[in-house]
């Protein structure tokens, strides 16, 4: 019998199904794999923001985890909002107890693009303690990465040394995403490992009002990649591409009074 790759999403969901679990869910499906879910917050919210939010107990957190990883064929790791220092150090935990190293994507979601704060600096100072230990790659996007690192992050220069900082602190690789940049014309997503090797990642922009949820769905995208044993580089391109057919394609789309969700299309070839 077929076994699919499966892929474990740990994240927030999202009432109106923009980002978060929901979002995650549908690009790792979209690109053949299967997702389990660890639920690490409820979110009420829309198109327009998080009207209210109410963190997992760490305590059920991990036993998600536990469940999932004790009986089911994970391949690769996903995680995004993580609501505080407690919840970081459940997700390590729980990481810990389970032996076998899998690829870990790590989104640093500190705060919803609304304006909602979920980290704060001593829950910053937890991530890069023990998360980022486990990572194969985390996702920043420019505010992100400024606030990780301590650095300015204004300009392509800037973001650069940002993205060259992180990686060697955290000791593995990272990838800036470019969606901040000034720069109207191109987005330009920078590819960066501990030992200072560097890869551009660019494509024009697009004019769509459907962004909601793009950076869950570039990382759990690129989790279902390398579940599906793609090197890592090669998972960050067919993850980039799949969202940008995505976003391409659906421009038409209305759905709510703000920023709509990131929607995609099923894969082809599903590789």
């Amino acid at each position: 019998m077929n076994t699919p790759a499966v892929v474990l999403t740990i994240a927030g969901s999202d009432s109106g199904a923009g980002a978060g679990i929901q979002a995650d869910s549908r690009a790792i499906h979209a690109l053949g794999a299967f997702a389990c879910t660890a639920l690490t917050a409820l979110t009420a919210q829309n198109t327009r923001g998080v009207t209210a939010w109410l963190p997992t107990p760490p305590a059920l957190l991990a036993a998600q985890i536990d469940a999932v990883l004790s009986d089911l064929p994970v391949a690769a790791l996903k995680t995004g909002l993580l609501p505080g220092a407690p919840a970081i150090r459940a997700v390590a935990a729980a990481l810990a107890r389970h032996p076998r190293r899998l690829p870990l994507v790590v989104d640093p979601v500190i705060g919803s693009t609304s304006g909602t704060r979920f980290l704060d600096d001593a829950s910053l100072r937890s991530l890069r303690r023990h998360l980022f230990p486990l990572a194969t790659l985390i996702t920043p996007n420019w505010p992100e990465a400024a606030a990780l690192t301590g650095l300015p992050v204004t300009d392509a220069a800037e973001a650069e040394t940002a993205a060259l900082t992180l990686a060697r602190s955290a000791g593995c690789a990272v990838l800036l995403k470019g969606g901040h940049s000034p720069d109207r014309a191109r987005c330009v997503d920078l590819f960066v490992t501990p030992e200072g090797r560097l890869r551009r990642y660019s494509s024009s922009r697009l004019a769509t009002p459907n962004t909601h949820g793009t950076g869950c769905t570039l990382s759990a995208a690129i989790a279902a990649g390398l579940a599906r044993g793609l090197p890592l580089p090669a998972a960050i391109a067919r993850a980039r591409a799949l969202l940008r057919h995505g976003l391409a394609s659906h421009r038409s789309i209305r759905l709510g009074s703000g920023p709509g969700p990131a929607f995609l299309s099923i894969a082809k070839d599903k590789a």
